[in-house]
C-alpha cells in the first residue's frame, strides 16, 4: 500500500511498493499535483533554453521512449503507471525522465559531490544538489520496495524514477550535471541510469549493467559507492566512459566538468566548477590531516556550507545576473554513510546548509 506523509518541512515523503506498474500508479496518484507543476516548470525552461514548447518536447521524448522500453521494460511500465496514475500522457513522463537529454546540455544545474572511504567511519557519499527554486518545491523523499530488488530510499523530482540516494544493499548515488555534446537517443537517459544503480546490489554490478545496456544518452557524472569497494567516480558519455578511483586518502570529489573523460566535446559553461572542485579537495584534505571524526554535522559545517567564490560556491547562491528561470541555489544536502554490518543511513538538509534558513536534519530511512 502506498503511503504519503509530511515531515514538517514541505518535503513530502512517499512510500511505494509492488510491481513496476503498481509502483508507478501509486507514484502518479500521490504526486499528481507536483508532477503537473514540474511539467510547467520544465516547459518554461525548455522555451527559454531550447525554444521548444511542451508539445515539441513530447515529440523529442518519443525518440527516447523506444530504447527505454526495449532496454528497461520494467521502468517503462513504471513510467506508464505514473502517467496513468496522474492522468497524463506517457510522453509527459518520458520527457521528465529525459529532461537533461532533451535540453541538449542547456540546463545549468550545478552540484558538488564527495565520496570518502575512511579508515574508521565507513564509506561516506555526500553532495549539495543545486537547481532552481521552482524545481525544489517539487522534490520528494521516496522509498521503493519491489520484489527481487533492494529497497530504495532517495530524494527525487516528482515524476522521475531515479535520482540521488541509496538502497538496503548499501549502494548509493550522487549526480553532477555535465554540459557536453553529443547526445544519443538510442541509449538510456541519465535518470534511468541512476535508477539502475539504485536497483543494484553492488557498485560493480551497477557498472556492469550500465555497460551491458550500452551506456547513457548524454554526458553526466554519477558518484557511485557501496560498503565494500567505497566510492567510484563515473564520468559517463555516449562515446565512452572513464572511471576515477579515490586518491591515497580514500577521497574522490567532483563538480560540473569532466576531469578525465575526453570522449566528448565539452565547452566551458559553469565558470565556478573548477573553483568548487579545487575548494572541496582542499577542505577534505584539511579534515583528513586533522583526523577529526567525520560526522555528518562536521561535513555540513566544514565542507557543504562553504561559500568561497560565491555565488558559485559549494553552497550555491542565486546569481542575479542569470535569467530568473535558470537561477540555481543549493536545494538540499545529503550525507550517506555505509558501515559494514550496519544498516545504511543518511542525513538530509532541505535548503542551503549553514544559511540559517535551511530545514531540520531529516533521517533516511525514516
Amino acid at each position: 500500500m502506498a503511503v504519503s506523509s509530511s515531515n514538517g518541512t514541505g518535503l513530502e515523503r512517499v512510500e511505494l511498493a509492488g510491481t513496476s506498474r503498481e509502483i508507478g500508479l501509486q507514484h502518479g496518484r500521490l504526486l499528481a499535483g507536483k508532477i503537473r507543476s514540474q511539467i510547467e516548470v520544465y516547459g518554461n525552461m525548455f522555451l527559454h533554453t531550447s525554444k521548444l514548447d511542451w508539445k515539441a518536447v513530447r515529440e523529442v521524448a518519443k525518440e527516447y521512449a523506444g530504447p527505454i522500453e526495449r532496454l528497461t521494460p520494467d521502468l517503462y511500465a513504471e513510467m506508464q503507471g505514473i502517467a496513468d496514475g496522474a492522468g497524463l500522457e506517457l510522453m509527459d513522463i518520458v520527457a521528465l525522465n529525459c529532461r537533461s537529454e532533451i535540453a541538449l546540455g542547456h540546463f545549468s544545474d550545478g552540484c558538488t559531490s564527495l565520496g570518502w572511504k575512511t579508515q574508521k567511519e565507513g564509506v561516506i557519499l555526500a553532495q549539495n544538489w543545486d537547481w532552481t527554486e521552482p524545481v525544489k518545491r517539487n522534490l520528494v523523499l521516496m522509498s521503493i520496495a519491489r520484489p527481487g530488488y533492494p529497497k530504495i530510499f532517495m530524494i527525487t523530482e516528482a515524476g522521475i524514477v531515479g535520482k540521488i540516494g541509496f538502497n538496503s544493499a548499501s549502494v548509493g548515488t550522487c549526480l553532477n550535471a555535465i554540459r557536453a555534446k553529443p547526445t544519443d537517443a538510442s541509449k538510456l537517459p541519465i535518470h534511468i541510469a541512476l535508477r539502475i544503480c539504485l536497483d543494484s546490489r553492488s557498485s560493480s554490478a551497477a557498472i556492469a549493467k550500465l555497460e551491458a545496456l550500452g551506456g547513457i544518452a548524454s554526458s553526466a557524472h554519477i558518484l557511485l559507492a557501496d560498503v565494500d569497494d567505497g566510492p567510484r567516480s563515473l564520468e559517463l558519455s555516449p562515446r565512452g566512459n572513464v572511471y576515477i578511483s579515490p586518491d591515497a586518502r580514500g577521497i574522490v570529489c567532483h563538480s560540473n566538468h569532466f576531469i578525465e573523460n575526453r570522449h566528448v566535446v565539452e565547452p566551458p559553461w559553469l565558470s565556478g566548477s573548477a573553483a568548487r572542485l579545487e575548494r572541496i579537495r582542499a577542505l577534505t584534505a584539511d579534515l583528513a590531516d586533522e583526523g577529526t571524526p567525520l560526522t555528518a554535522a562536521l561535513l555540513r559545517d566544514r565542507v557543504f556550507a562553504d561559500t568561497f567564490n560565491a555565488p558559485q560556491a559549494i553552497c550555491c547562491q542565486e546569481d542575479p545576473e542569470t535569467p530568473e528561470v535558470m537561477r540555481s541555489s543549493t536545494a538540499f544536502n545529503i550525507i550517506t554513510r555505509f558501515v559494514r554490518g550496519e544498516e545504511p543511513s543518511a542525513e538530509l538538509v532541505y535548503g542551503r546548509p549553514g544559511s540559517g534558513e535551511e530545514g531540520p536534519v531529516l533521517k533516511m530511512p525514516w
